[in-house]
């Protein structure tokens, strides 16, 4: 792939996210500041560039680290993935996420401030002993806002909500996000769930589960006692 191509990929997923009427409000922000790093990869399924983009994370890990400012997302693309329906693309979000999580299970402990079992309230998923709370999408999703033009994941710093919630920021803009949510989209979205209620990973790949569903991401990392990470 040229950079040329490359270059209109990322331009045609940030035009997603300057939409107006688009409901997140701290993707807006971390778009006005040029705070989203993207990543253009190959096809999702692939493990080929696993341990590239697990070093790009690394990378966007170190930088907000020693930010000051808010809002930072960093952003995988699959371009040369053809989704055929959501199924698909949930299959190909989890063995990503499997493999850099083992990945880096190698290296480094599990985040000490969020809980490694993907079944509980406090669950995060972790790279560099840094929480990530993570959005997938990709052009065939149930919800609009996560219909990407290519398939997609976006890996969010859990430091920046934790940050809102103690200042008192965070149930006003998740009210808001919803509410825009509902005019953007035409519904509120069946899988969100108030902090401190479900487990995260209900809502990282977009796809609706039912009751029964499992997650299928195992957690093989140490838990440290305190954050040690570099």
């Amino acid at each position: 792939m040229t950079e040329i191509e490359e270059e209109n990929i990322i331009q045609s997923f940030l035009a997603h996210l300057e939409d107006k009427l688009f409901p997140c409000l701290a993707a807006h922000t971390a778009l006005a500041k040029n705070h989203i790093k993207i990543k253009v990869a190959g096809h999702m399924g692939c493990p080929h560039l696993d341990h590239d983009i697990v070093s790009f994370i690394y990378d966007f890990v170190d930088e907000f680290r020693n930010a000051t400012d808010d809002f930072y997302s960093a952003v995988v693309l699959f371009p040369g993935t053809h989704i055929t329906d959501e199924e698909m693309f949930d299959k190909y979000f989890w063995q990503r996420l499997q493999a850099f999580a083992d990945l880096d299970a190698i290296n480094y402990a599990f985040d000490p401030r969020v809980d490694p079992d993907v079944h509980s309230p406090n669950f995060s998923f972790s790279l560099k002993e840094e929480a990530f709370y993570i959005i997938g999408g990709h052009p065939l999703s149930g919800r609009l806002a996560r219909r990407f033009p290519v398939p997609g994941m976006v890996f969010n710093a859990h430091t920046q909500f934790e940050k809102l919630r103690e200042e008192n920021h965070y149930i006003k803009m998740q009210q808001v996000v919803r509410k825009r949510d509902v005019v953007y989209s035409g519904s509120v979205n069946p899988m969100l769930a108030d902090f401190g209620e479900a487990s995260e990973v209900f809502q990282y790949s977009g796809r609706q589960y039912d009751k029964d569903w499992k997650c299928p991401l195992n957690i093989h990392h140490a838990r440290p006692s305190n954050h040690t990470s570099p």
